[in-house]
């Protein structure tokens, strides 16, 4: 990798992700926001051929900011401050897309992958709504360079959190947490449900820990479903190992609960699904430890 490359991405992505700490770690919980980071290099300002906002169409908006009570309940917290429309952590390393280059891809990338083809790959293609976001090819080296300064180093920095956790109390539960758009999953005109909760159809986290989140959020009054229209992505599938020990569960909130889909910002309805997060990650935090100990667990 060009020493230059990993100059500009340290000069203006640094930090590249933070971790808030609990002041004691008493949850075998650890929360993850992947794409709410709201830092656009200038550098990639100046590559996209998009404004700032319509890049901005493709974030975990404020994500990070609904979920900040984590420490609060004893577990650790951390989040991506680069964009998702930048370098998405939440595919394998080298999910590239041949398209966005002029020069061949390396035997280890991965070009087949239905994320690649549909635009959103570990590099992005488009932003959420479809558009293009460049209108030039793209330089392999300054790309992995992204991926050796910004995607290696989250996941580490995540591996690590979620091994000290288990270390400490023998099992852990990572929720990964993320955001969909209002818009109807189908043209029947159904409306999104309220709350996506993704276990990879039932093998990335104990059954007893999706029902238990889904009875604590239908009892607040959100529609709740299960892996639809979203079962999880890279993360939640290889993170969530439950028979080692591991639990991994994606989270996804309708963003007509608390955004302006057109403005960005936030609606008077923030304040009370961050209220209602925090009600639940209090109760989660408080029973998981009895949860998992039924004999019915990670059968």
């Amino acid at each position: 990798m060009p020493a230059g490359e990993r100059s500009i991405i340290e000069t203006e992505l640094s930090p590249c992700f933070t971790i808030s700490e609990p002041d004691r770690r008493t949850a075998p919980i650890v929360f993850c926001s992947p794409h709410s980071g709201r830092t656009y290099p200038e550098h990639f300002l100046a590559l996209s051929k998009l404004d700032p906002h319509t890049l901005r169409k493709s974030e975990d908006c404020y994500i990070d900011v609904l979920v900040e009570c984590a420490p609060s309940y004893g577990a650790p917290l951390i989040s991506a401050l680069f964009p998702r429309a930048f370098l998405d952590v939440n595919r394998e390393p080298y999910e590239l897309d041949p398209s966005l280059f002029d020069e061949p891809l390396p035997d280890f990338a991965n070009a087949q992958t239905t994320r690649v083809i549909g635009g959103l790959g570990t590099v992005a293609r488009i932003v959420c709504d479809g558009t293009e976001i460049y209108d030039r090819p793209l330089s392999l080296a300054a790309v992995l360079a992204r991926i050796d300064s910004l995607y290696h180093p989250f996941h580490n920095a995540l591996n690590e959190l979620i091994e000290h956790t288990q270390q400490h109390f023998g099992r852990a539960l990572l929720i990964d947490c993320h955001s969909m758009p209002s818009n109807t999953m189908t043209g029947s005109g159904r409306a999104r449900p309220d709350i996506v909760l993704g276990d990879r159809f039932g093998t990335s986290c104990d059954r007893l820990i999706v029902s238990f989140l889904q009875r604590a959020f239908d009892d607040l009054g959100y529609l709740v479903h299960v892996n639809r229209p979203y079962a999880g992505g890279f993360i939640t599938e290889h993170y969530g190992r439950p028979s080692a020990g591991v639990d991994a569960l994606q989270i996804e909130f309708n963003r007509g609960l608390y955004l302006n889909e057109e403005t960005l910002e936030t609606t008077s309805g923030f304040h009370r699904l961050q209220a209602n997060i925090e009600t639940v990650v209090a109760r989660l935090a408080f029973e998981l430890p009895d949860l998992l100990d039924r004999p019915e667990a990670a059968e």
